[in-house]
C-alpha cells in the first residue's frame, strides 16, 4: 500500500457535542451538518453556533434514526431512517416537524434504510437500503446480496437496481452518466449507466478493495475521481477513472484489521468488532464531503467521535446540488 497523500498531522478537529455523526454535508455559505444519532441532523453554522434538529412521528414505532441525509432547497432535511426494525424516507424541518415521505415501494415495506443523496436533476433522489435482512447485522458478510437502490423521481418510488452486497452511499458522478455505490461487505465499488428514465443498467465493478477496506462513504472531485472512506482499515481512497487506486488519508491499525479480516473470512463479523476500532481521529471514517470556498478542504463523518476530522486536499471537489442552499 502506497503512503497516504495526505499526512495525519494535518488533520485538524471540527466542531464538538456530534452524535455518531455518519453523513456530513457542507455549503458554500460554510454551514456544516451532520446526522445525528438523537433523531435529527446536527448544524453547525458559519459563525460556530450550533444547533440540533430533532423531530419524531407517530408513524414511527421506534426514535428516528437519519443515516444519510440530505438537504433541500427550503431548508429541511431527507434522512433515511435507519431503524432496528423499519426504515423508510423521513423529512424534517428545522422546527422538528417529521413527516413520512417512503415507507415502501414495489409492494415492499422498507427495512432499515441506508442513505439518501439528491441527483442534479431537479426532483430526482436516490436511496439505498443495504439488504432486507432484519437486524441488518445479518448481512455483515458477503454471501448475503439482497441490498437495492430506490430511484424517487415525478414518476414516484421504485427499485432500480437489486441483489448488491450492503448497498451503502451511491452517487452519480459529474458528467451525469453513472451511479457509483459501495458495496460495503463486498468490498466493491460499482456503477451502473443512468438511462433517460432513470432506468439503471450495465453493471460493473470499479474497483476492488483490500484487507479492512469496507467502503462506506463516497463523493467525487471535479476530475471525476471517486473518494471512497473504509471503515476498520480507517483510509480514505481516491479511486481514478481508470480504477486504480490511491491512498489518500488513513489512521491504520495493523492489528485490528488483522482481528476484522479473520472474522470476515470467516462469515462473522458482527458490531462488537465494528465499535471498538482503535483510530481515535478517523474514528471509522463513514462519509465524506468537500468544503471551504474553493472545495479544496476534506470534512469527514465518524462513527465513533464526537468531533469531525478535516483536512486540506490536493483535488477540489465536484459540488453538490445542494451547495449554493442553506
Amino acid at each position: 500500500m502506497n503512503e497516504p497523500a495526505i499526512p495525519l498531522s494535518q488533520v485538524k478537529l471540527f466542531g464538538s457535542r456530534f452524535a455518531r455523526p455518519e453523513c456530513v454535508l457542507a455549503t458554500a455559505a460554510g454551514d456544516v451538518f451532520a446526522s445525528d444519532r438523537r433523531g435529527g441532523v446536527s448544524h453547525v453554522l458559519p459563525h460556530g453556533e450550533h444547533r440540533l434538529y430533532v423531530g419524531a412521528t407517530l408513524d414511527l414505532a421506534e426514535a428516528f434514526h437519519p443515516n444519510g441525509i440530505a438537504l433541500q432547497q427550503d431548508g429541511s432535511f431527507l434522512g433515511a431512517h435507519l431503524g432496528m426494525h423499519e426504515g423508510g424516507l423521513f423529512r424534517l424541518t428545522r422546527d422538528g416537524q417529521l413527516t413520512p415521505v417512503l415507507r415502501e415501494v414495489d409492494g415492499e415495506t422498507l427495512p432499515s434504510t441506508n442513505f439518501v443523496v439528491l441527483d442534479s436533476k431537479p426532483g430526482r433522489v436516490w436511496i439505498t437500503v443495504s439488504t432486507r435482512r432484519t437486524p441488518r447485522m445479518g448481512a455483515f458478510t458477503r454471501a448475503v446480496q439482497d441490498g437495492f437502490i430506490i430511484l424517487l423521481d415525478e414518476k414516484g418510488a421504485r427499485i432500480v437496481a437489486d441483489g448488491l452486497c450492503f448497498a451503502n452511499e451511491c452517487r452519480v458522478d459529474p458528467t451525469g452518466t453513472w451511479l457509483y455505490v459501495n458495496e460495503t461487505y463486498k468490498r466493491e465499488l460499482t456503477r451502473f449507466r443512468i438511462g433517460a428514465d432513470g432506468s439503471l443498467s450495465g453493471r460493473e465493478t470499479v474497483t476492488q478493495f483490500g484487507p479492512g477496506e469496507f467502503p462506506d462513504g463516497l463523493v467525487f472531485d471535479a476530475e471525476g475521481g471517486a473518494w471512497v472512506t473504509t471503515i476498520v482499515a480507517n483510509r480514505v481512497l481516491r479511486v481514478a477513472r481508470d480504477g486504480s487506486v490511491a491512498v489518500m488519508l488513513e489512521e491504520h491499525h495493523p492489528e485490528h484489521v488483522e482481528e476484522v479480516e479473520r472474522a470476515y473470512q470467516a462469515g462473522l463479523v458482527d458490531r462488537s468488532l465494528l465499535d471498538h476500532a482503535r483510530a481515535r481521529i478517523l474514528a471509522n471514517v463513514s462519509s465524506m464531503a468537500f468544503c471551504g470556498p474553493d472545495l479544496r478542504t476534506g470534512l469527514f463523518g465518524v462513527l465513533l467521535a464526537d468531533r469531525l476530522p478535516t483536512a486540506p486536499l490536493p483535488f477540489t471537489g465536484a459540488a453538490p446540488p445542494h451547495w449554493t442552499w442553506r
